[in-house]
């Protein structure tokens, strides 16, 4: 992944939103009081479609692979983890959906750019 600030900026910048919204869908998808497990599912289909023209847009000006994995990953996580809220009946508002909805994203930023770095220094081990 890239490094310079520029596109990390672009980085947490489409991942935090990817997270928001998808997370704002997930819990508009569910209605609480729904099973949580069975909730995932229309909560985890809606955060990838709403995080996939994100990837695109964004995409464009940051790099397609850099931005879509972290930001599909995220919206997905995000969708799924907000549903279960809402199924649970713990999202009061729509800033808690997309506050809780962004810190996945950005949880699911981390974890890319971690087992990224992973991956290429057994690269370099290798090649």
């Amino acid at each position: 992944m890239e490094t310079r600030p520029y596109f990390l900026f672009g980085d947490l910048l489409a991942t935090g939103l990817a997270g928001a919204v998808c997370g704002l869908a997930g819990a508009a998808v569910v209605v609480p009081g729904w099973n949580m497990f069975l909730a995932m599912i229309p909560a985890m289909v809606v955060g990838m479609a709403v995080s996939l023209p994100i990837s695109i847009g964004f995409g464009a000006l940051f790099g397609a692979m850099e931005i879509m994995v972290p930001t599909m990953f995220g919206g997905m996580m995000a969708g799924m983890w907000v549903g279960m809220a809402e199924a649970m009946g713990r999202v009061e508002t729509v800033g808690e959906a997309l506050g809780q909805g962004a810190l996945v994203g950005w949880a699911c930023w981390a974890i890319t750019w971690v087992l990224n770095g992973i991956i290429q220094a057994r690269g370099a081990q290798h090649g």
